[in-house]
């Protein structure tokens, strides 16, 4: 602050009231920077800097973070990516239909939250279905692709057939035999049934051949296996034991003109 100068009275040589003078007053005065020694200035601009850089990586991470839960809320908790279109690839013997309910996913779920193996899980258990994979296509579709069973066998159930694969799961149950399918003859098929796998064993290991002369594998038990031709013709198998041998032997005795060929001794055949 500095004195400014203001009219007042100035007292006489007798003390009495006398003619009017300066008086001074304190005003404030905004200083020059030319005030501020360089060195001062200098200091303060680097210490504004040393606490510019001690912030920039809490400024930095803060603004990180909220970007990250700005993106973690719109993409996990608005249906802004959810579920648009569920792309089925691969089926034939199912319908997409029958593979979109499987997969139970709700229409607008947040794509991300999608549980990918339990979606793929439900959809695996659709008979026909041997496995099934679940990805997401960004923004909104889940694409499902399934593989489904391959036919090896038909199994006579009553007045239908029941279809397997090669694992022996019944994927489908069909009014008429396949033309394409030889028949097993079991009397409940399915993967956990031994005569169904010692059917399947037999029919792994024939050669085209006799594939080609097969009617049916019939199953009458574990030890009693038996191969029908065509034109009336049979082999006795036996068990499923020296598979390999078996189709051997009974290969090369196709020419001879036996109606029955035993070959559940691959090491002594017999014929009729």
């Amino acid at each position: 602050m500095s004195p400014g100068p203001a009219r007042g009275r100035t007292p006489g040589p007798d003390g009495g009231a006398g003619r009017r003078g300066p008086v001074r007053r304190w005003q404030l005065v905004r200083a020059g920077t030319d005030a501020v020694p360089p060195s001062t200035r200098r200091f303060m601009a680097r210490a504004r800097q040393r606490r510019m850089r001690a912030a920039l990586p809490w400024a930095v991470t803060v603004g990180v973070l909220a970007l990250t839960g700005l993106v973690a809320w719109t993409v996990l908790g608005t249906g802004l990516f959810g579920v648009r279109e569920v792309r089925v690839v691969g089926a034939k013997l199912v319908t997409p239909v029958e593979v979109r309910d499987a997969a139970a996913v709700p229409d607008d779920q947040p794509l991300a939250r999608v549980d990918l193996t339990a979606t793929a899980r439900r959809v695996g258990a659709l008979a026909p279905v041997e496995r099934a994979s679940v990805s997401r296509d960004w923004p909104g579709t889940l694409v499902i692709r399934v593989v489904e069973r391959t036919a090896v066998a038909a199994v006579p159930q009553g007045e239908q057939f029941a279809v397997i694969d090669r694992a022996g799961v019944v994927f489908r149950t069909v009014p008429r035999a396949p033309d394409a399918l030889p028949l097993v003859q079991v009397g409940r098929p399915g993967p956990d049934d031994p005569g169904t796998r010692a059917g399947l064993a037999v029919l792994a290991v024939l050669s085209p051949q006799l594939r080609a002369e097969l009617v049916s594998v019939d199953v009458a038990g574990l030890a009693r296996i038996t191969l029908r031709l065509r034109h009336d013709r049979t082999v006795v198998w036996g068990d499923a034991t020296r598979g390999a041998d078996k189709s051997r032997v009974a290969t090369a005795l196709l020419g001879r003109q036996a109606d029955t060929i035993d070959v559940s001794a691959p090491d002594v055949v017999t014929f009729q």
